[in-house]
């Protein structure tokens, strides 16, 4: 294990997690009234919307499709009954799908920034470098399932990304189960933590301005006013 391995897959994921986590902390604090994105829909709106209904139903599956095959440990999937066809079989089509969705919804905001003139003069570098960053991960990742995954190669991400990533979680580091796999996915992966780093210091904070009180918010009533004689 070379001493560039140990940086990339030990030392570079806690660096990139650690500015996550206290990036946040510190962007809260200090800016709170620009924790949600600024809205450009005023300034283009068709592209706008497609882009972002496709995108952000696709990534929401992604998200889970990431949460059960890197999250969850290879065994519990056999000790419920789902076998490796079975599992291939959704990482595909269910992931391909919501895959395609993203795909097209961050390329369609793409381009919807760099070819819409007052968008493009009102986006700052950090808007650009999280836009690119973030269509790097998503084309890297849908590449990685379309073009590898769904063709029999014979690496399993559930056997060598997964374990490496729950032992970084767990300060328990395996880098030598990630330093000799796809340039694919190490590149995938490498991106993907860049994004985490630059992550409270962007537009991508708005994530945690979802309004989930709003769920529990009190009816609202509206009563007509009657006119007073005089």
């Amino acid at each position: 294990m070379s001493l560039l391995d140990q940086f990339i897959w030990v030392i570079y994921p806690y660096l990139m997690l650690t500015l996550f986590v206290v990036g946040h902390i510190y962007r809260y604090n200090t800016d709170q009234f620009g924790w949600s994105a600024k809205s450009s829909e005023f300034l283009e709106s068709r592209r706008l919307r497609w882009g972002s209904i496709l995108f952000h139903w696709g990534i929401i599956f992604v998200f889970f499709g990431h949460v059960a095959g890197i999250l969850v440990p290879k065994p519990f999937y056999e000790t419920i009954g789902i076998t490796d066809e079975m599992y291939h079989f959704g990482a595909v089509w269910f992931g391909g799908a919501a895959g395609v969705a993203t795909v097209i919804g961050v390329l369609l905001l793409l381009w919807r920034r760099l070819s819409v003139r007052r968008i493009f003069r009102n986006s700052s570098k950090s808007d650009f470098l999280a836009l690119f960053l973030l269509t790097i991960v998503i084309l890297t990742g849908f590449t990685n399932t379309v073009g590898y995954t769904a063709t029999g190669g014979t690496f399993d991400y559930r056997d060598t990304i997964g374990p490496w990533f729950r032992g970084i979680l767990t300060f328990r580091p395996l880098p030598q189960l990630v330093s000799d796999a796809p340039l694919g996915f190490q590149i995938h992966i490498i991106t993907a933590l860049l994004l985490f780093g630059i992550w409270p210091f962007t537009r991508l904070v708005h994530v945690w301005s979802v309004p989930l009180t709003y769920l529990n918010r009190h009816y609202v009533v509206y009563r007509r006013m009657r006119a007073k004689k005089i």
